[in-house]
């Protein structure tokens, strides 16, 4: 079942988003190289205790995961494609950097990922990351009352295909609310006019995953949560919650 949340109910969850916004950007400082990936967790959880904030992230475990989530940001890095694990890791230069996070603020979630090389970028991950952004934005403004879910999911599988990368197989995004997994899924790759049609209200999280190697098979690594390229190739991985609106999407993580 989808929630059509209200007017005041977008107002709150962009409180929330404005909280995944600060955290995101206080990771994205934190990162260089030598620092480790717990590091980062510590420093997202630090912008979340300061705001009176919890994480939808930390002790989260669905049906197909071994144990429940230890951390409250996902860092997936190099060919890493969502759902890393911060540890002991230390950050080289030229790595490039996923990172995933939620808040939740009065009962409501907000949903949001960010790409980045640390230190010198080569060029082809520059490319990668630019190539997510620019299939996020295609998504996003697909996202218009009238349009269907297949019209996002087509928007960003166009941009993705086009510049020869592959789309994790089986990922995409999802329904946001009160919990961060709600109802529809929201595709990285679809027909477009098909699928659940847009409302006022339904507030969507838009997450495309690109894999530099083309093909769209992955892993999972021994953890049980740590997805990677089947083929060794780096990945990007980028989101934003979004609300349906008359007036257009409006994007409620952002900074």
């Amino acid at each position: 079942m989808v929630e059509i949340k209200t007017d005041a109910s977008l107002e709150a969850m962009r409180a929330s988003g404005r909280i995944v916004a600060e955290t995101l950007a206080a990771v994205r400082r934190t990162a260089a190289p030598g620092v480790t990936l717990g590091a980062l967790d510590t420093a997202a959880r630090e912008v979340l205790r300061e705001a009176g904030a919890g994480s939808p992230f930390l002790g989260y475990r669905p049906d197909w995961a071994p144990v429940p989530f230890p951390a409250v940001i996902c860092v997936s890095v190099n060919d890493a494609v969502v759902h890393g694990i911060p540890d002991g890791y230390r950050l080289c230069d030229g790595d490039l950097v996923s990172v995933d996070c939620g808040a939740v603020l009065d009962g409501w979630v907000g949903d949001a990922a960010i790409s980045f090389t640390v230190g010198r970028a080569r060029p082809a991950d520059t490319r990668l990351i630019d190539t997510a952004y620019e299939a996020l934005d295609a998504g996003i403004a697909a996202a218009v009352t009238g349009n269907r879910i297949g019209d996002i999911a087509h928007a960003i599988g166009r941009v993705c295909r086009t510049a020869g990368y592959g789309i994790a197989d089986g990922f995409g995004g999802h329904g946001v609310g009160r919990r961060m997994h709600e109802e529809p899924g929201v595709p990285n790759e679809g027909r477009p006019g098909r699928g659940m049609p847009l409302r006022h209200g339904m507030v969507l999280a838009v997450e495309p995953m690109l894999i530099a190697g083309g093909g769209d098979e992955h892993r999972t690594d021994r953890d049980g949560w740590t997805v990677r390229t089947l083929d060794g190739s780096r990945a990007a991985h980028v989101e934003h919650t979004i609300a349906i609106t008359d007036e257009g999407p409006r994007v409620l993580t952002a900074p």
